[in-house]
This record gives C-alpha cells, structure tokens and sequence, in this order.
C-alpha cells in the first residue's frame, strides 16, 4: 500500500513544536536557533520526510526555476556553458528549463512567455536575438552572457585581450598571411573584440592579413559547407603561403581540422589554427587544438551569482532594485596546443 505522506502537523508532534514552527524552518530557517533547526531536521530524516514541492510552490509563490535560451546546441561553447550552470544546482538549489533559439523573434518571445507561465524567478539569456531593452521590461532578474548588454546585467569574456592573444600567437608561428574568420558582428556585441584584436596586431605590426566575414548558417550541416568553401577560396588565394586561421569557435576549429585531416591526412606545415572558447572539442579533437580560454566555468558561476543576488533581493520584504546593470568581464587565457606548433 501507498505510504501516507508525512504532514506539517506529524513533524510538530513528533518534534513538540507548533506547526507555525515547522513551517518557519522551510521557509525562515533563520529565524529559529540552530539547535531548533537540528531538532526539526533530524525529525525529517527519522520520519523520511518527502518535501511536497507542489505545496510549497503554492504556498511560497517561489517555484525555484531559472530559465536559460541558448542560441543552439551544435556549437561546443553553448552546450559546455549549459552544463557549467546547470552543475550550480549544489550551491543554490535552482532547477533550469532550457529553450534553444531559433533566430526568430517571435519564436523567442513565445519560449520567454512559456517561462514566464512556468513562473520562473531569473532568466539567463545567450541567444542574440532580443534586445536587451525588451529583455529588462520583463520585470524579472536577468542576465546575458556574450551578447548585446546595454540594459541587462551581464558576463562576458575579455574579447578584445582574446583577439589579441589568438592573433600574437599566429604571428609568432611566422605566418605569411593572417586570416580571421567571423561575422558580420555589431559593435554592441561583445565577440566584436575578437574582430578588434585581430586588426590591432596586424596593423601595428605591419601583417598582411585578411577579414573574412559572413554568415556561418544554422546547423552543423551548413556550418562544415560553408567553412569548405571557405578552405577552397583561400587555398586559391595563398597557394605556398604558411597561413595563420584564427577561427571564432572551437567547433569552427574543428571542422576546419578535419576537413584538413581528410584532404590531406594530416595538418599541412603551411597551416597554423586556433579557434576561440576552450571548449571541450578543442582538447579532445583529432590533434588538440590551440585556443582562448574564455573560462566557462567562471563566467557560468559569475553568471548565476549575479542572477542570484538579484533574485534573493526581489525576496525581501523591501526589496531595492538597482536601476543600473551590473556587468562582470572575465580575463580569457590563451592555450597553445598542437596547431600553432611546427611539427
């Protein structure tokens, strides 16, 4: 037979407290004495309890669930960003409802609204697609990561120093020509720094260089056709030519490896590349792939701290909403492997 659920009013008579009393340990634990604490949290163990998180939604109006939009899931960086906040249920409990974008406003704004119906208490946003403005009229805690900040809290990575991290390194394997592979990005965006950097060693070295910008496609299918197309063109271009790839992803890095690898059966000495995120395909590819840490860890912990604060402050009973954004930068660390090596 079904075992029949312990209440409230079974823990006060068995710990001789008030009901009042248990329900000020699930909801105020502060407000009682340890030793009352331990008392009560003992009597759960003993009677194993089993906390109704229906009832308590109901009764608290908090549901303990952050929403996430990722812009897609074929890219490493989004579906290592993804587990790093998920992993932070340890430190503060939250559970995540995931949507993956769509490059659709309109998609986008129906995924936002079913979080919002799920009663969600924060939202963390990578996707590109809404503006920060609309984001911040939602009247919950939100925070981006990499992507357009003007009106929301936010943590990005250093772009500018990673740009120019990559490009130094490229120009230390004694390249002859250095290309940079990316798209057409708004200066708003924070991977723009990449661009930036790029431009800033060639040029104050005197590098001969190329900006290669385009639209990249949507899936994993059109990504690899189009960096195909992309080895072809320059291939043409700079025949004998030792060329620098600094690629604006990992698994952009990857594709351009393998598609390397299966023409020629190794990483040809006329081809140098490092990619951008240090996510786990960088490591794990055919030869490990020299890449700019954007410590993914840190920023998915920066992120959910600042999106916690915010939350715990909308709890109190006099909150203080800051009208400022706060924004968090992180210091990326360039890693050299094996395709920035003469081998």
């Amino acid at each position: 037979m079904r075992k029949k659920n312990v209440t409230f009013q079974d823990i006060a008579d068995y710990t001789n407290f008030s009901k009042t009393t248990i329900s000020r340990y699930f909801n105020n634990p502060d407000s009682l004495t340890v030793e009352n604490q331990e008392i009560i949290a003992r009597a759960l163990k003993e009677l194993n309890y089993k906390e109704n998180k229906v009832a308590k939604i109901l009764a608290s109006g908090r549901t303990e669930f952050v929403g996430v939009i990722v812009p897609n899931l074929y890219l490493h960086y989004h579906g290592a960003m993804l587990s790093q906040l998920i992993s932070t249920y340890e430190d503060y409990g939250y559970k995540f409802i995931v949507f993956s974008g769509s490059d659709k406003e309109e998609m986008e704004r129906r995924y936002i609204q079913e979080l919002l119906a799920y009663q969600i208490e924060g939202l963390i946003v990578l996707s590109h697609t809404i503006p920060s403005k609309e984001l911040a009229s939602y009247n919950i805690p939100v925070v981006t990561i990499e992507r357009e900040d003007r009106y929301t809290s936010s943590v990005n990575s250093d772009n500018l120093m990673g740009g120019i991290q990559a490009t130094s390194l490229l120009y230390k394997n004694h390249c002859d020509i250095l290309i940079h592979a990316n798209s057409h990005l708004s200066q708003e965006v924070p991977a723009y720094g990449r661009i930036q950097g790029f431009l800033s060693i060639c040029e104050e070295f005197s590098l001969p260089h190329e900006l290669y910008l385009q639209d990249w496609g949507s899936s994993y299918e059109e990504t690899r056709e189009l960096i195909r197309q992309f080895l072809e063109t320059i291939e043409q271009k700079y025949p004998g030519k030792r060329k620098g790839i600094f690629m604006p992803n990992d698994t952009f890095a990857n594709i351009l490896l393998n598609l390397l690898f299966q023409k020629f059966g190794k990483l040809p000495d006329e081809y140098r590349i490092i990619g951008y995120d240090n996510s786990p395909i960088s490591s794990e590819a055919v030869l490990p792939t020299s890449t700019v840490s954007q410590q993914i860890d840190k920023i998915a912990a920066t992120a959910m701290e600042l999106l916690v604060d915010q939350m715990n402050e909308r709890k109190k009973r006099r909150p203080v909403i800051s009208s400022e954004p706060v924004h968090k930068v992180i210091t990326p660390m360039l890693i050299s492997r094996e395709t920035t090596k003469v081998l």
